[in-house]
Protein backbone atom coordinates (compact mmCIF):
# COMPACT_ATOMS: atom_id res chain seq x y z
CA UNK A 1 0.00 0.00 0.00
CA UNK A 2 1.36 3.41 -0.95
CA UNK A 3 2.10 5.79 1.92
CA UNK A 4 -0.25 8.40 0.43
CA UNK A 5 -3.14 5.95 0.69
CA UNK A 6 -2.22 4.98 4.25
CA UNK A 7 -2.25 8.58 5.44
CA UNK A 8 -5.69 9.05 3.92
CA UNK A 9 -7.19 6.27 6.02
CA UNK A 10 -9.23 8.11 8.63
CA UNK A 11 -12.70 8.30 10.09
CA UNK A 12 -14.52 10.53 12.53
CA UNK A 13 -15.47 8.95 15.84
CA UNK A 14 -19.06 9.83 16.66
CA UNK A 15 -20.56 6.91 18.59
CA UNK A 16 -20.40 8.32 22.09
CA UNK A 17 -18.89 10.49 24.76
CA UNK A 18 -17.55 10.02 28.25
CA UNK A 19 -18.44 12.30 31.16
CA UNK A 20 -17.15 11.98 34.70
CA UNK A 21 -20.57 12.29 36.34
CA UNK A 22 -21.95 9.40 34.28
CA UNK A 23 -19.17 6.98 35.22
CA UNK A 24 -19.40 4.46 38.05
CA UNK A 25 -17.41 5.00 41.23
CA UNK A 26 -15.32 1.81 40.98
CA UNK A 27 -13.38 1.21 37.75
CA UNK A 28 -14.12 -2.52 37.75
CA UNK A 29 -17.84 -1.74 37.74
CA UNK A 30 -17.27 0.61 34.81
CA UNK A 31 -15.23 -2.09 33.06
CA UNK A 32 -18.00 -4.61 33.67
CA UNK A 33 -20.51 -2.26 32.03
CA UNK A 34 -18.31 -1.66 28.97
CA UNK A 35 -17.35 -5.34 28.68
CA UNK A 36 -20.98 -6.41 28.63
CA UNK A 37 -21.72 -3.78 25.99
CA UNK A 38 -18.81 -5.10 23.90
CA UNK A 39 -20.25 -8.62 24.16
CA UNK A 40 -23.74 -7.40 23.23
CA UNK A 41 -22.27 -5.63 20.19
CA UNK A 42 -20.99 -9.02 18.94
CA UNK A 43 -17.41 -7.78 18.73
CA UNK A 44 -15.05 -10.57 17.67
CA UNK A 45 -13.22 -11.84 20.78
CA UNK A 46 -14.30 -9.04 23.17
CA UNK A 47 -12.07 -10.64 25.83
CA UNK A 48 -8.93 -10.33 23.68
CA UNK A 49 -6.39 -8.05 25.31
CA UNK A 50 -2.87 -6.98 24.45
CA UNK A 51 -0.41 -7.77 27.25
CA UNK A 52 2.75 -5.70 27.46
CA UNK A 53 5.72 -6.89 29.52
CA UNK A 54 9.35 -5.93 30.03
CA UNK A 55 12.36 -7.98 31.11
CA UNK A 56 15.92 -7.10 31.98
CA UNK A 57 17.54 -9.07 29.15
CA UNK A 58 14.99 -8.94 26.33
CA UNK A 59 13.41 -5.52 26.67
CA UNK A 60 9.73 -5.06 25.93
CA UNK A 61 7.28 -7.71 24.77
CA UNK A 62 3.73 -7.52 23.43
CA UNK A 63 1.19 -10.20 22.56
CA UNK A 64 -2.55 -10.83 22.60
CA UNK A 65 -4.02 -13.08 25.28
CA UNK A 66 -7.59 -13.84 26.35
CA UNK A 67 -9.16 -12.50 29.51
CA UNK A 68 -10.63 -15.45 31.41
CA UNK A 69 -12.13 -13.72 34.42
CA UNK A 70 -12.33 -10.41 36.22
CA UNK A 71 -13.44 -9.21 39.62
CA UNK A 72 -12.71 -6.33 41.96
CA UNK A 73 -9.18 -7.64 42.51
CA UNK A 74 -8.19 -7.62 38.83
CA UNK A 75 -8.00 -9.36 35.45
CA UNK A 76 -7.15 -13.07 35.00
CA UNK A 77 -5.40 -14.93 32.19
CA UNK A 78 -3.69 -18.31 31.86
CA UNK A 79 -0.48 -19.42 30.18
CA UNK A 80 2.46 -21.80 30.16
CA UNK A 81 4.62 -20.67 33.08
CA UNK A 82 7.77 -21.31 30.99
CA UNK A 83 6.59 -19.00 28.21
CA UNK A 84 8.32 -15.74 27.41
CA UNK A 85 5.49 -13.70 28.91
CA UNK A 86 5.65 -15.65 32.18
CA UNK A 87 9.42 -15.26 32.34
CA UNK A 88 9.07 -11.54 31.67
CA UNK A 89 6.58 -11.25 34.52
CA UNK A 90 8.94 -13.12 36.81
CA UNK A 91 11.62 -10.52 36.00
CA UNK A 92 9.30 -7.54 36.18
CA UNK A 93 5.69 -8.05 37.36
CA UNK A 94 4.52 -4.57 36.32
CA UNK A 95 2.49 -5.00 33.11
CA UNK A 96 -0.02 -3.22 30.87
CA UNK A 97 -3.23 -4.48 29.28
CA UNK A 98 -5.15 -3.00 26.35
CA UNK A 99 -8.69 -3.91 25.31
CA UNK A 100 -9.08 -2.56 21.73
CA UNK A 101 -12.84 -2.31 21.19
CA UNK A 102 -12.40 -0.35 17.97
CA UNK A 103 -15.88 -1.18 16.64
CA UNK A 104 -17.30 0.80 19.58
CA UNK A 105 -14.60 3.48 19.23
CA UNK A 106 -13.38 2.52 22.70
CA UNK A 107 -10.26 1.34 24.46
CA UNK A 108 -9.52 0.32 28.04
CA UNK A 109 -5.91 0.55 29.20
CA UNK A 110 -4.79 -1.08 32.44
CA UNK A 111 -1.53 -0.73 34.32
CA UNK A 112 -0.85 -3.01 37.25
CA UNK A 113 1.05 -5.84 38.84
CA UNK A 114 0.71 -9.47 37.71
CA UNK A 115 0.41 -11.99 40.53
CA UNK A 116 0.33 -15.79 40.23
CA UNK A 117 -3.04 -17.41 40.76
CA UNK A 118 -3.15 -20.22 43.30
CA UNK A 119 -3.27 -23.82 42.09
CA UNK A 120 -6.87 -24.34 43.17
CA UNK A 121 -8.03 -21.56 40.85
CA UNK A 122 -5.80 -22.83 38.05
CA UNK A 123 -7.05 -26.41 38.39
CA UNK A 124 -10.69 -25.29 38.51
CA UNK A 125 -10.29 -23.30 35.30
CA UNK A 126 -8.28 -26.03 33.51
CA UNK A 127 -11.16 -28.48 34.03
CA UNK A 128 -13.47 -26.13 32.06
CA UNK A 129 -11.23 -26.02 28.98
CA UNK A 130 -12.18 -28.03 25.89
CA UNK A 131 -10.27 -31.31 25.77
CA UNK A 132 -8.25 -30.26 22.73
CA UNK A 133 -7.14 -27.12 24.58
CA UNK A 134 -6.11 -29.26 27.54
CA UNK A 135 -4.06 -31.46 25.21
CA UNK A 136 -2.54 -28.38 23.60
CA UNK A 137 -1.42 -27.07 27.00
CA UNK A 138 0.61 -30.26 27.49
CA UNK A 139 1.89 -30.50 23.92
CA UNK A 140 3.09 -26.94 23.36
CA UNK A 141 6.33 -25.95 25.04
CA UNK A 142 5.35 -22.36 24.59
CA UNK A 143 8.03 -19.97 23.26
CA UNK A 144 10.48 -22.83 22.53
CA UNK A 145 11.83 -23.15 18.99
CA UNK A 146 10.71 -26.21 16.99
CA UNK A 147 11.91 -27.53 13.60
CA UNK A 148 8.51 -27.47 11.85
CA UNK A 149 4.74 -27.69 12.27
CA UNK A 150 4.91 -31.47 12.20
CA UNK A 151 6.83 -31.55 15.48
CA UNK A 152 4.00 -29.73 17.22
CA UNK A 153 1.31 -31.95 15.69
CA UNK A 154 3.25 -35.08 16.66
CA UNK A 155 3.52 -33.84 20.25
CA UNK A 156 -0.23 -33.16 20.27
CA UNK A 157 -1.01 -36.67 19.07
CA UNK A 158 1.36 -38.20 21.63
CA UNK A 159 -0.43 -36.39 24.47
CA UNK A 160 -3.82 -37.38 23.06
CA UNK A 161 -2.73 -41.04 23.04
CA UNK A 162 -1.23 -40.77 26.54
CA UNK A 163 -4.47 -39.56 28.13
CA UNK A 164 -6.94 -41.50 25.99
CA UNK A 165 -9.98 -42.53 28.02
CA UNK A 166 -9.00 -40.55 31.11
CA UNK A 167 -9.24 -37.03 32.53
CA UNK A 168 -6.36 -34.73 31.64
CA UNK A 169 -4.63 -33.20 34.69
CA UNK A 170 -3.34 -29.64 34.84
CA UNK A 171 0.32 -29.52 33.78
CA UNK A 172 2.65 -28.45 36.58
CA UNK A 173 4.18 -25.89 34.20
CA UNK A 174 0.82 -24.27 33.37
CA UNK A 175 -0.82 -21.56 35.47
CA UNK A 176 -2.42 -18.16 35.57
CA UNK A 177 -1.93 -14.55 36.55
CA UNK A 178 -4.17 -11.88 38.01
CA UNK A 179 -3.30 -8.33 37.01
CA UNK A 180 -4.10 -6.14 40.01
CA UNK A 181 -4.64 -2.68 38.54
CA UNK A 182 -3.13 0.58 39.77
CA UNK A 183 -4.67 2.63 36.93
CA UNK A 184 -7.52 1.91 34.50
CA UNK A 185 -8.12 4.34 31.64
CA UNK A 186 -11.34 4.48 29.63
CA UNK A 187 -10.96 5.99 26.16
CA UNK A 188 -13.88 7.04 23.97
CA UNK A 189 -13.30 8.34 20.44
CA UNK A 190 -14.70 11.78 19.66
CA UNK A 191 -14.85 14.01 16.53
CA UNK A 192 -11.84 16.14 15.65
CA UNK A 193 -9.55 13.75 17.55
CA UNK A 194 -10.70 15.40 20.80
CA UNK A 195 -11.13 12.00 22.39
CA UNK A 196 -12.29 11.47 25.97
CA UNK A 197 -9.70 9.92 28.28
CA UNK A 198 -10.71 9.35 31.89
CA UNK A 199 -8.35 7.48 34.16
CA UNK A 200 -9.03 5.89 37.52
CA UNK A 201 -5.95 5.98 39.75
CA UNK A 202 -5.66 3.85 42.87
CA UNK A 203 -4.79 5.75 46.01
CA UNK A 204 -4.64 3.68 49.22
CA UNK A 205 -6.69 5.38 51.87
CA UNK A 206 -5.91 5.77 55.54
CA UNK A 207 -8.90 3.56 56.34
CA UNK A 208 -7.11 0.53 54.79
CA UNK A 209 -9.56 0.52 51.89
CA UNK A 210 -8.70 1.17 48.27
CA UNK A 211 -9.71 4.59 47.02
CA UNK A 212 -9.99 5.39 43.30
CA UNK A 213 -9.53 8.92 41.93
CA UNK A 214 -10.92 9.90 38.50
CA UNK A 215 -8.83 12.20 36.31
CA UNK A 216 -9.35 13.52 32.76
CA UNK A 217 -6.44 13.75 30.31
CA UNK A 218 -5.94 15.44 26.97
CA UNK A 219 -6.10 13.02 24.03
Amino acid sequence: MESERVQDLRRSYTQGNLEEDSMLAHPMDQFDLWFKQACEASILEPNAMSLSTVSAGRGTGLRTVLLKGYQEEGFDFYTNLRSQKARDIQDHPEVSLLFPWIALERQVIVQGRALLLDRAEVDAYFKTRPRESQIGAWASRQSEQIPDRGALENAFQAVRDQFEGQDIPTPSFWGGFRVKPSTIEFWQGRPGRLHDRIRYRLEPSHASQDHWIRERFCP
